[in-house]
């Protein structure tokens, strides 16, 4: 009688076998990636949305360099090409505040309550919101950036300085929208978001650099304009894109180092901001 006897087979464990785990980064960038997708798929139902976002900008271009440009004068330079990096800040500032008014408008609606019943990451909702909206802002950039061409705007310092510049305002517009989503948890009304984000920001946007010098100012706002964060964000687009011309700069540091203080200011944002919004968010929606 044989005693042959087949060989042993390898035993196969658990992990050998079974599909590989998800990591939570994995996991989290999964849930981001699927909230920021819902987002810009509601732009694309509402184009409406993108139509509003830039037809203000495009008014203030047509109306401060057709009606207005003649009667500015800027040292040594084309009022167009000054004007143009400020109409570029007023857009991605003012763009910023949609994240705040969709968060508040989700958590008005009941949105927030359905994520709760999905697994998911809490933070995704947040950082979903934000990129979709720092799409939406590029894109209104590129629209300005047409049309300023139309009437004339060009930059003048290459296309690497001119990438520098596009990316400094979308930094800037991206830290400033985790600013208004933690204003839109907090207030959860977007009609009042919607009001007092433009209360604040008009004031902002006009008593800066954006649209004249500074030093034609009263010297109590000139004080204040040279200070303004909006003032060392379109100094900073306004060199990157080579269209400061000849016009003195004011002896501020914010003025003299206004990329310095742009970048360090969003990250600081970016830095504050993101953790507080996002605990504001959990003990809202843990509600």
């Amino acid at each position: 009688m044989s005693t042959d006897t087949a060989p042993p087979r390898p035993t196969e464990t658990a992990e050998s076998s079974g599909p590989p785990s998800t990591t939570p980064l994995a996991s989290w960038a999964s849930d981001v990636r699927t909230v920021t997708w819902r987002n810009l798929i509601k732009f694309r139902r509402n184009p409406e949305i993108l139509l509003f976002a830039v037809l203000q900008p495009i008014m203030f271009v047509l109306l401060f360099s057709q009606v207005y440009g003649g009667s500015i004068q800027i040292d040594g330079g084309n009022y167009t090409d000054y004007l143009m990096a400020g109409i570029f800040g007023q857009t991605v500032l003012f763009g910023s505040t949609f994240s705040g008014y969709q968060m508040a408008q989700d958590l008005k609606e009941g949105m927030i309550d359905r994520f709760r019943t999905l697994p998911m990451h809490d933070s995704a909702v947040l950082f979903g919101r934000t990129n979709a909206d720092l799409v939406l802002n590029g894109v209104s950039v590129v629209i300005m950036m047409l049309s300023g061409a139309l009437v004339g705007w060009r930059f003048h310092e290459g296309w690497l300085s001119f990438l520098g510049g596009v990316g400094i305002l979308l930094l800037f517009s991206y830290a400033f929208s985790w600013v208004m989503a933690l204003l839109g948890i907090v207030v959860r009304t977007p009609e009042v978001i919607n009001n007092a984000s433009f209360m604040i920001l008009f004031p902002l946007t006009f008593i800066s650099n954006a649209f004249v010098q500074s030093d034609n100012l009263p010297p109590v706002l000139e004080t204040f304009a040279n200070w303004n964060p909006i003032s060392a964000l379109v100094q900073a687009a306004r060199e990157l894109f080579g269209n400061t011309g000849a016009a003195p700069t004011p002896d501020t540091f914010p003025m003299q180092n206004p990329i310095l203080t742009t970048v360090a200011g969003s990250l600081l944002m970016l830095a504050v901001f993101v953790p507080l919004a996002v605990n504001r968010f959990r003990q809202a929606s843990s509600r």
